[in-house]
């Protein structure tokens, strides 16, 4: 089976952000482009292998926001079918308004996290049902809708494997696994009940998107289902005492790096983390699913 961790060096840190490529008999498809950021190293990535953008049959995107889905629109260019949850697929073809969303938490940093973004053609959008299998030539590749962490996301199986996004959480090297709450889409009982679907695909191998290969699956989703929890309910109690959520990242971001700590990461590892799944913006993510959940709107 050749599947390739291909690491994108975001923000020049390895380890961070992957994309993977799988060679199929009538040529290579990708697991992720990455933020058009780092599409100069998704380009040497593949020339490592022995392949160009152009050669790329088909991206298969776990979800739409920019970590994952930011270069897919340069890889439709050169010809590749993108592959994208339905509740995705507008946003990719229109991405203004997911754009602006972004810039109102990232600001004047947008651009050099994410590069740029632009539309991508109808015709060169493939949107499959919940368990559909994409076939690319004799290999199949299963779409698992495992929403909790967006709404439009999308774990793929291939073979024993299952290249999660971000539902399986972020896990930097030998480092816990940690939950990325980002708004708007946190929703902590669709996370669950994901996880439990993850369970009963029983896949001998994670592929996490942040990052690398988890073989102790029962174990690393254990960890991840106790992690939501805990920050859910840490975050519930300055919610509910109505505290602006600017006095409460500075704790929470203390609090989420003592957890590492205390699991002995050293300082580049915390680095990669804030990278990765920067935790002041799961602040943000987890006041508005308490507010949704307040107002009986999930």
């Amino acid at each position: 089976m050749s599947v390739f961790t291909l690491d994108l060096h975001f923000q020049n840190t390895l380890g961070a952000i992957a994309s993977y490529l799988v060679e199929t008999d009538i040529g290579p498809v990708l697991i992720e482009s990455g933020p058009e950021s780092t599409y100069p190293q998704l380009e040497r990535g593949l020339r490592e292998k022995g392949y160009f953008p152009e050669d790329i049959q088909y991206v298969f995107l776990t979800h739409i926001h920019f970590d994952h889905a930011g270069a897919a629109w340069k890889l439709a260019e050169k010809g590749a079918k993108i592959v994208v949850h339905p509740l995705g697929a507008p946003h990719l073809m229109s991405p203004e308004k997911l754009w602006n969303s972004a810039a109102q938490i990232y600001g004047d940093e947008m651009e050099n996290l994410w590069g740029k973004m632009e539309a991508i053609p109808k015709a060169s959008i493939q949107i499959p049902e919940d368990g559909e299998i994409v076939n690319v030539g004799n290999h199949a590749f299963q779409a698992i809708f495992t929403p909790g962490h967006a709404a439009h996301h999308i774990a793929w199986k291939y073979k024993s494997i299952l290249f999660t996004g971000d539902v399986a959480g972020v896990k930097i090297g030998k480092g816990p696994v940690v939950p990325p709450c980002p708004p708007p889409d946190i929703h902590v009982e669709n996370w669950v009940e994901s996880i439990e679907k993850i369970r009963k695909i029983n896949p001998q191998r994670l592929y996490l998107t942040h990052f690398g290969i988890v073989d102790d699956v029962e174990n690393h989703l254990s960890e991840l289902e106790q992690m939501l929890m805990d920050w859910a309910a840490w975050i519930r109690i300055p919610f509910e005492a109505d505290e602006d959520q600017a006095t409460v990242i500075p704790r929470f971001k203390a609090y989420a790096k003592q957890q590492l700590i205390d699991k002995a990461c050293d300082a580049d590892q915390l680095k990669v983390y804030e990278y990765a799944n920067p935790s002041w913006i799961s602040v943000a993510g987890l006041y508005r699913y308490w507010k949704l959940k307040s107002q009986h709107r999930i």
